[in-house]
């Protein structure tokens, strides 16, 4: 195993093997590439497929809305307009495929990338080409659990690649490049996860997931997560608002704070700023809360994966980038969500306290 590779949370090492090995794999993936085109995912290398879980289908509800606010987006982000908007208006089920595991051998780990038998999985961006990769030889069998969205967007990785990590434990040594860091330890350590970490390996044995569904079993590991970090339940209260300011993908709200503490004093809101909290005071804020109210974003998802099961997401969209996706973790979890739609630019726009204050009475 790469001496570089160790446990988190200040584990003991996991035992290293010498031994070193140099592939040309990446130089004979781009070749391929060139002439015939991109390469088949790394799960058509594997050398065994499972059904973990079957597919079920997803109740799409309906946003709690106000007439007219969906023909305000102009732009959608990750599905195009149409789609976007049609899951707002939901009513309709949505068929979720099956939850699958790979077995694949002599995989190798470089630079991001996962490379097998001609085929290859991009986990994050690639620092630069190396057609040559030294990689050390990982003796024990691992389980990845990660993905390219989880490593791009933080409420991915929490909605979805902690998930995936109790069928990561289940299969071998969970394993990830993702390095912990801003949150992430606090909730490892909520969740017990202790995967082991690298940046280069050649696995001779490796089982990946399909875990990118919505069905049942993933509702399931959904509840049985917000059990571990929301181990006590605090009393009920009306809301949480989890402030995003100016983090991330550019979606400023003007006048955020101001909403907030409107919100606090007409509703009983709290007022969180995650990127300064810690785990400990987001779950106790939006443990019990009856809403989680913010601007579109993965700060958001602090306060979905703890909140109550009969708690409400509202979302603040931005008109020119409008995303669905919280809306999938609360059709999953069979929670509501409601919606303002703003007006102006991601780079500031507008939320009129009226139409929130209406949004909310649908609540």
């Amino acid at each position: 195993m790469n001496p570089g590779l160790t446990r988190s949370l200040d584990a003991e090492p996991v035992r290293a093997a010498p031994r070193r090995a140099f592939s040309l794999r990446p130089t004979a993936t781009m070749a391929a590439r060139l002439l015939r085109g991109s390469p088949p995912d790394i799960a058509a290398a594997a050398v065994e497929q499972w059904q973990i879980a079957p597919g079920t289908t997803l109740e799409v509800r309906p946003a709690k809305v106000l007439p007219g606010q969906l023909e305000r987006i102009v732009r959608a982000e990750f599905a195009s307009l149409g789609e976007v908007v049609q899951h707002f208006r939901g009513g309709f089920g949505s068929r979720q495929s099956a939850t699958l595991g790979y077995r694949l051998k002599n995989v190798l780990l470089h630079d991001g990338v996962l490379y097998a038998a001609g085929a290859a999985r991009h986990l994050r961006q690639r620092s630069r080409y190396r057609p040559l990769a030294l990689a050390p030889r990982e003796e024990a069998g691992m389980a990845l659990y990660e993905s390219w969205l989880g490593n791009r967007w933080f409420g991915n990785w929490l909605s979805d690649d902690c998930l995936t990590y109790r069928l990561a434990e289940t299969a071998g040594i969970p394993f990830t490049t993702h390095w912990p860091v801003g949150h992430l330890p606090q909730y490892e350590r909520a969740l017990d996860m202790l995967p082991a970490r690298g940046t280069s390996a050649l696995f001779r044995d490796l089982v990946v997931f399909d875990d990118s569904a919505h069905n049942d079993h993933k509702r399931q590991r959904a509840e049985a997560m917000r059990r571990r970090l929301v181990r006590a339940p605090g009393e009920r209260h009306p809301g949480t608002f989890l402030l995003r300011g100016t983090s991330g993908d550019a979606r400023v709200l003007a006048g955020e704070r101001r909403i907030a503490e409107h919100l606090a004093v007409k509703r009983g809101f709290q007022v969180l700023d995650p990127s300064h909290a810690d785990l400990t005071e987001i779950v106790r804020a939006c443990g019990g809360a009856r809403v989680v109210a913010g601007v579109e974003g993965s700060h958001l998802v602090h306060g979905l994966v703890a909140m109550p099961p009969d708690a409400c997401a509202f979302v603040i969209q931005p008109p020119r980038r409008a995303v669905s996706a919280l809306k999938l973790l609360t059709d999953r979890q069979g929670q509501d969500y409601a919606l303002v739609v703003g007006e102006g630019t991601n780079d500031a726009f507008t939320a009129d306290i009226d139409e929130i204050e209406r949004t909310l009475d649908l609540v």
